[in-house]
């Protein structure tokens, strides 16, 4: 492997990684070299395994991320079981479908708490100690729905693109520090977010008559880009929003 490419020494936190573009991500860090923090609010081990077998050190970390008193409690982990934290992964998010008019404040204020606000809380918590260390890198999980409004996902919608806009506030602060702050935009991949998406055909056609690959995407799509914004290869990169769409945008 490259040496921009290789991740040998690093240490890495994966948050909602016990299935899905998390476990792909945290599997691909591991083979790039890093050990793996693996977080989920579920089980975690199955992926802690596939990051053993991939040749790094791992362990599993349970905890609500809806749940504030929870995000300092992983970032300590991380650095006090193998010393440092290197790589910050913000994969964790939840999704709740229901039109606008009928979407519960409950729902709302959950989503916004795990996939915004414990964004900006883990970021701040690692990035303090990477500041110090002068190096580190961040890569945050947004989606299409940055860019477009989406239908019957107003909080999600909202969360993702205000992760958007986090990623590129935290970027603009931190990049002359040797901390990389950037995210990676999905597109239709095949997780349980998007269930509902394929078991409707209608749906799930109107997707692929859409996509340029003419597919829907796989967690290890967007594995091989988080390897990417996580080694010295992106050095130079800060604020930026891969998309990693199969073409959807470009359509």
């Amino acid at each position: 492997m490259s040496s921009r490419f290789s991740l040998e020494g690093k240490v890495a936190l994966v948050t909602g990684s016990t299935t899905g573009i998390g476990a792909a991500i945290a599997q691909a860090l591991a083979e790039a070299g890093a050990d793996v923090v693996c977080h989920g609010r579920g089980d975690a081990e199955r992926t802690v395994a596939a990051v053993r077998d991939a040749g790094g050190r791992s362990f599993a970390v349970k905890a609500d991320l809806a749940e504030r008193s929870s995000h300092a409690g992983l970032i300590e982990a991380a650095i006090r079981e193998f010393g440092k934290l290197d790589i910050l992964v913000n994969n964790a998010g939840l999704i709740r479908r229901a039109a606008a008019e009928q979407h519960s404040e409950e729902d709302w204020d959950t989503l916004l708490a795990v996939n915004l606000s414990a964004v900006f809380r883990l970021s701040q918590l690692a990035g303090r100690h990477m500041l110090e260390r002068k190096s580190g890198k961040i890569v945050n999980i947004a989606s299409l729905l940055s860019f477009q409004g989406g239908v019957r996902v107003p909080a999600y919608a909202a969360s993702k693109g205000g992760v958007s806009q986090l990623t590129k506030a935290l970027a603009n602060e931190w990049a002359a520090r040797r901390v990389n702050v950037n995210a990676i935009a999905p597109g239709y991949i095949a997780t349980d977010n998007t269930s509902q998406l394929r078991d409707d055909p209608e749906r799930s056609r109107q997707i692929l008559e859409r996509i340029p690959a003419g597919r829907w995407g796989d967690a290890s799509d967007i594995a091989g880009a988080a390897v990417f914004l996580s080694a010295p290869a992106s050095d130079y990169v800060h604020g930026h929003v891969l998309v990693v769409d199969g073409g959807w945008l470009s359509r």
